[in-house]
């Protein structure tokens, strides 16, 4: 499962820009064709963020489809899968979206000085 060292990469990246704040929400952003199960970051990360600045913290997964450009004709094409064939039919596709993995927000609680 590379999901536990992903949740550990996230949670050590969260935490290092919280700067010792308490994070309250964390939104990730995952794409259908990364091969990133969103359920199994959910469950690591509540793991992962023990005795941290994230523990407690809301996890937020926001899921981005797959979509893709025909090189052909230039039509746009969702994708399930990390290849495809156009309606012009060209198997020549460049993937626009759906593979990413991104931080995408992270609120933390405000000090009161």
């Amino acid at each position: 499962m590379h999901e536990l060292g992903i949740t550990q990469n996230i949670v050590a990246i969260v935490s290092e820009h919280a700067q010792g704040a308490k994070v309250q929400r964390v939104l990730l952003e995952i794409g259908k064709l990364s091969a990133i199960m969103p359920e199994a970051i959910r469950f690591c990360f509540d793991v992962c963020s023990q005795g941290t600045v994230l523990e407690g913290a809301v996890l937020e997964i926001i899921e981005t489809p797959g979509l893709a450009c025909c090189r052909q004709c230039g039509a746009k094409i969702p994708l399930a899968q990390p290849f495809g064939i156009c309606s012009c039919g060209s198997v020549e596709i460049d993937v626009i979206s759906g593979q990413e993995l991104k931080i995408k927000e992270m609120e933390v609680e405000a000090s009161c000085a």
